[in-house]
């Protein structure tokens, strides 16, 4: 009896799990993207309109230091001359604090900003956000943000290793069909 009580426990935790990644963003392309004021790695608050008359890669992601968040993030690094080059900027958002982020970001030679949304309010303006009751998370989702402060492109569940370069590709095609 003991194992199909787990079974059925695992079955569920699955389904709930299932169900969460593939939930819909309600933000779309052309829409305001919300407001954020938020601290970074250095304790500097940061504003949506601080990034006003440039692109912004805006991605969120789980949790500092973890092998998915790490390997998008010096993604991101890697290819921070070709976004700059495109008039645009990466800022990361995480529920962890800043202090986690100051620390990610030092090991790995970040030098973008890393927002702290520690009470885990941003992540949800944008959809991104998965609340387990005590744990809460970010989706790793990204919103390609145009300089007047619109959702251009949003990537759902986006893929660590492809994701800066999804962005610089899109970018480069919105650009040239402006």
């Amino acid at each position: 009896m003991e194992w199909l009580v787990l079974a059925l426990s695992i079955t569920a935790l699955g389904i709930i799990f299932w169900l969460l990644i593939r939930q819909k963003a309600s933000l779309q392309p052309g829409q305001p993207a919300p407001d954020f004021k938020l601290p970074d790695q250095h304790g500097n608050m940061r504003t949506l309109t601080d990034f006003r008359g440039k692109w912004l890669a805006l991605y969120f992601y789980p949790k500092d230091d973890t092998p998915g968040c790490t390997k998008q993030a010096c993604t991101f690094r890697d290819d921070l001359h070709q976004l700059t080059d495109l008039g645009a900027e990466v800022v990361g958002v995480s529920v962890d604090n800043a202090s986690s982020h100051a620390d990610f970001a030092r090991k790995y030679h970040l030098q973008f900003p890393l927002l702290a949304d520690h009470q885990a309010e941003v992540a949800l303006r944008y959809h991104s956000l998965i609340d387990l009751g005590m744990f809460k998370f970010a989706r790793r989702n990204t919103f390609l943000i145009d300089p007047q402060g619109n959702i251009a492109k949003i990537y759902l569940s986006a893929n660590a290793r492809r994701n800066a370069n999804e962005v610089i590709t899109d970018l480069k095609h919105i650009q040239a069909t402006e």
